[in-house]
């Protein structure tokens, strides 16, 4: 039985991982390392804690002496580094916190990888690493680079570093780049969740600027399917787009939650926007589709189905989330505009 460490698993796409991983692949065990901070919650994983192939250790990323314990203590053959500051409104108020987790937690996972001996690294990245697109084109893993915010700029520097690590000391390394992941599980302070919170409690929803900025959705279990992939059958060194072939404006997106909990159009309000915020983002996921047989299972619409039923189903998960500190962000973020 091989046994992996995944960081950041009590967050919104990491517990995903891990709850597909012990569901689909008996053969593995999951060392799961989470800081806990406001978007990790051990209710996320109530089904697996005491699942026999799954061990929960509270900890940051930035100490290497435990990750190195890790390492050691589980025989660990492969790190996936799902443990991030994500949400780039919280980089434009608060950007340091992103470079300790993102960039400086990223560099300590490496030098213990690289002195361990780890089998293969992972880092899950973003799309957002490559900047804005305008109405035309296309993000392919060779777009260069060019973050626009905080959160975009320390995820590229952290996939800058894992570069390094493979280059200049032979780690066996591969980095995902995502489009917008949405599903059960997802912090409220993303637009999807935020927007199902709010219409089900019949208030308005903020929408920035004009609503008109375009994304790629791509559900979250196919995220974990297309990292899963990458880890067991990708060639180390390579760099993969992982997309769901669904771009959608922000305004189209909230049309179809109100719609879907029956709710009036009347609810949206448009709010100022957020400084340099990117207009589209748009991927190619040919590459891994047609090198590791990836491909999404899931149209938006079946997924916008089970997120909301999600979140409708759980409205205890839902109102713990959204208590005391995420109360005092919203204000911050929403209140004055």
């Amino acid at each position: 039985m091989k046994s992996i460490l995944v960081t950041g698993g009590a967050g919104f796409i990491g517990s995903n991982f891990l709850r597909m991983v012990l569901s689909e692949h008996p053969d593995c065990f999951v060392v799961n390392l989470d800081k806990l901070t406001y978007a990790g919650n051990l209710e996320n994983l109530a089904d697996v804690q005491n699942h026999d192939r799954y061990r929960f250790v509270h900890g940051d990323i930035c100490d290497g002496p435990l990750v190195e314990r890790l390492i050691d203590e589980h025989q660990i053959s492969a790190i996936i580094n799902f443990a991030a500051e994500t949400h780039v409104d919280r980089s434009i108020t608060g950007p340091k916190i992103f470079i300790e987790t993102n960039v400086t937690g990223t560099l300590t996972l490496l030098e213990a990888a690289r002195d361990k001996e780890v089998e293969r690294f992972v880092q899950v990245s973003t799309d957002e690493v490559y900047g804005a697109l305008g109405r035309e084109g296309i993000f392919t893993e060779q777009t260069p680079l060019s973050p626009n915010s905080p959160y975009s700029a320390s995820k590229a520097a952290a996939d800058h570093l894992v570069r390094a690590f493979g280059h200049t000391w032979g780690l066996k390394y591969n980095i995902t780049r995502c489009s917008n992941n949405y599903g059960p599980y997802q912090f409220p302070e993303k637009l999807i969740p935020l927007m199902i919170h709010n219409a089900l409690n019949d208030k308005e929803l903020p929408v920035y600027g004009d609503g008109l900025q375009v994304r790629d959705w791509l559900y979250v279990y196919d995220h974990c399917t297309a990292v899963w992939k990458v880890l067991e059958q990708a060639p180390p060194g390579e760099i993969y787009n992982v997309g769901g072939c669904n771009e959608k404006t922000n305004l189209e997106v909230v049309s179809i939650i109100l719609s879907r909990l029956g709710k009036p159009k009347s609810l949206i309000r448009h709010v100022k926007d957020r400084p340099g915020h990117d207009r589209r983002y748009a991927i190619d996921a040919a590459k891994i589709m047609s090198e590791l047989g990836w491909k999404p299972s899931v149209t938006f619409e079946q997924g916008i189905a089970r997120t909301t039923d999600w979140y409708l189903d759980n409205p205890q998960w839902l109102a713990n989330v959204v208590s005391g500190q995420y109360q005092q962000y919203y204000e911050r973020m929403y209140g004055g505009r």
